[in-house]
């Protein structure tokens, strides 16, 4: 059964479409990034998904199940990107009061709590009240409300905007270790956070889908173009776009900006390019930063924009 399908899926407040006719479906398993400007749709289709809101038309199922269905309680879960705490009550009451809500009594409830926090390396601030933590702290909090019940989907709306980039690497190390179990949909503008987390990447603009991403590079070896990407450091360009274009197999070398460049070569009855690309540099006694297999999330997504 897939995670979620959508299909002809439109939504209209008043006389403005936010959604038009998005169809797809995505896999239950690594996480899911949702990228696309500001008043792409985003916010919209996670409320629609969570059940908060209806579409105008079309079907949406997670699970099989509609979105807010009762056999989806417990199951999905959601942190909206502006999530607040009350400032009246403590860390441990709100958690508390949010598990039973789930089904907890409430010696559980605040074993949950307590479960919850840990995760987030926020044991120490149980009897806190939210104006005695920093932004990130209030933050992380609110994302260890969202991992109560260990839900199956959780849905994150930029769960590391605000946070310093030790907390954000703690966010993203905490989705890696889970996503065995939890599937994770995280919309962020940060590309290459979603480019090391994600699997499958939606790109929403105007509230279309403009085109629906894989990066495991699954479909790419069924291609016999393929591609590298290489941040050099201190580099010649045009020595090094010429002495990569006399590979044997390379088709193009470009330049995308300052060092990094896009090299395109064909995958059929070629040795491995990336050996003979470290070999040419090497030889040429240059430096280099970073090599990526394939392209980055930013030239997928943006190249032709």
């Amino acid at each position: 059964m897939s995670l979620i399908q959508c299909q002809g899926l439109n939504k209209q407040f008043a006389e403005k479409t936010v959604l038009h006719d998005l169809s797809f479906e995505l896999p239950n398993g690594q996480p899911i990034a949702l990228v696309g400007p500001n008043g792409a749709g985003k916010t919209t289709l996670f409320s629609i998904l969570c059940g908060y809101i209806r579409p105008t038309s079309g079907t949406v199922s997670v699970f099989g199940k509609a979105p807010g269905s009762p056999e989806l309680f417990g199951r999905v879960s959601a942190l909206p990107q502006d999530a607040q705490l009350d400032p009246r009550f403590s860390i441990c009451r709100q958690l508390v009061l949010y598990a039973q809500l789930q089904g907890f009594n409430r010696r559980n409830a605040r074993i949950e709590a307590e479960r919850v926090l840990s995760l987030m390396q926020l044991s120490d601030v149980l009897h806190q009240k939210p104006a005695e933590l920093s932004h990130g702290m209030r933050k992380r909090v609110t994302i260890a409300q969202a991992l109560i019940g260990s839900p199956e989907l959780v849905l994150l709306d930029e769960p590391t905007a605000g946070l310093d980039p030790i907390n954000a690497r703690n966010i993203r190390d905490l989705v890696n270790e889970h996503s065995d179990n939890t599937t994770f949909i995280i919309s962020s503008h940060n590309l290459s956070e979603l480019e090391e987390l994600c699997d499958t990447v939606l790109h929403l603009s105007n509230g279309r889908l403009q085109q629906q991403v894989d990066l495991t590079g699954t479909q790419e070896t069924q291609n016999p173009l393929s591609y590298l990407t290489v941040h050099m450091d201190n580099c010649p360009t045009d020595a090094f776009i010429r002495r990569v274009s006399d590979i044997p197999g390379v088709k193009t070398v470009e330049t995308r900006q300052k060092n990094h460049f896009l090299i395109s070569y064909y995958l059929i009855n070629t040795s491995p390019l990336d050996q003979a690309l470290l070999q040419c540099i090497k030889d040429s006694q240059w430096e280099y930063r970073q090599l990526i297999k394939g392209k980055t999330l930013e030239e997928q997504l943006f190249s032709n924009a």
